[in-house]
């Protein structure tokens, strides 16, 4: 069986501030993984369409990585999203069965992402609009992959566990590994060591 392409669409508006997204988006460059700087690509926000969508049938995994922005995208990805999946694209044959995720930092604890925490929702219920668009391209939504404190990461030495556990997702996403039935509702693919071992065997 031959590796999934990988896709990475990293949206990061303010790299030169980037703690976490942008040596995570660094140490992904791996065989099989396309990673795609849609700041640097698109700095005036005219989108290529058309290479956009070339770049998806090429691929058969998804990945949006980007630090959340008021329980979002940053501006450039949701410009991304409304342009390059379009009405008679998206919704049809072109991307059923690819799988899609998101890789994303918040600035708030774990705690925070609750119903009694002071954001109210979890991530999973803040991702739903994202969840809901892969499943109308007909794609398998995977559980998103979080650091969530981004802010002390660096100072309380997250990062690289946090770097070393996304190159093994990344690496059994191109094996061929991960399948969404693996995991529930609640599940971060962050945190879920038990389920990334066994590999979906």
């Amino acid at each position: 069986m031959s590796a999934k392409k990988i896709l990475i669409l990293f949206a990061h508006p303010s790299q030169s501030r980037s703690d976490i997204n942008l040596p995570l988006f660094q140490a992904s460059h791996q065989d099989d993984v396309t990673c795609v700087d849609l700041y640097a690509e698109y700095p005036d926000f005219r989108i290529d369409i058309d290479k956009e969508q070339k770049r998806l049938l090429a691929h058969d995994v998804i990945i949006f990585m980007f630090p959340m922005y008021w329980y979002s995208t940053p501006a450039l990805l949701k410009e991304w999203q409304d342009l390059v999946l379009e009405h008679g694209f998206a919704e049809g044959e072109a991307l059923k069965g690819k799988q899609f995720l998101c890789a994303i930092s918040t600035g708030g604890p774990k705690k925070a992402y609750q119903c009694d925490g002071s954001n109210h929702y979890t991530i999973q219920e803040l991702l739903q609009p994202l969840e809901q668009t892969a499943q109308l391209c007909g794609m398998e939504y995977l559980p998103p992959f979080v650091l969530f404190g981004a802010r002390t990461a660096v100072e309380e030495n997250r990062l690289s566990a946090h770097i070393e556990s996304w190159q093994s997702v990344l690496t059994q996403l191109g094996n061929g590994e991960l399948a969404a039935k693996q995991f529930s509702k609640d599940d971060l693919l962050s945190h879920c060591e038990h389920q990334l071992m066994k590999g979906g065997k």
